[in-house]
């Protein structure tokens, strides 16, 4: 059986970063899991085809919340990348930046760098 010093579950944003930072001591033996295929699809490359891999099952955990009384009971989605990339490779391609404050607090929590003027 192989032994791994590491396993990251999720090949999303941080699972793919955080198994390659790992990986960066050779001595260190990383598996990174993902549940998903290959990002290779074209509805995935463009941002237009969100419209197709939030409702594919190959592509998208199809999660759904629980009944909620102030939506009328309905149930919200809740998409999430069941893909290389995680839910960054179905979120066509949007950027949202935080807010300067956000920023502002980690700085202030002693990570040097990290303020909102800095970035």
């Amino acid at each position: 059986m192989t032994e791994y010093d590491y396993i990251v579950v999720g090949a999303g944003s941080a699972g793919c970063v955080l198994a390659n930072r790992l990986t960066a001591d050779p001595r260190r033996r990383v598996l990174l899991l993902e549940a998903g295929g290959s990002d290779r699809s074209p509805w995935i490359q463009v941002p237009i085809g969100y419209a197709r891999t939030f409702h594919d099952p190959r592509y998208n955990w199809m999660y759904e919340a629980q009944p909620d009384p102030m939506l009328d009971d309905r149930r919200a989605f809740w998409p999430r990348g069941k893909v290389l990339g995680g839910s960054s490779s179905i979120n066509a391609m949007v950027y949202v930046r935080g807010q300067p404050a956000d920023f502002d607090d980690w700085r202030a929590a002693g990570n040097p760098g990290w303020s909102w003027q800095e970035l």
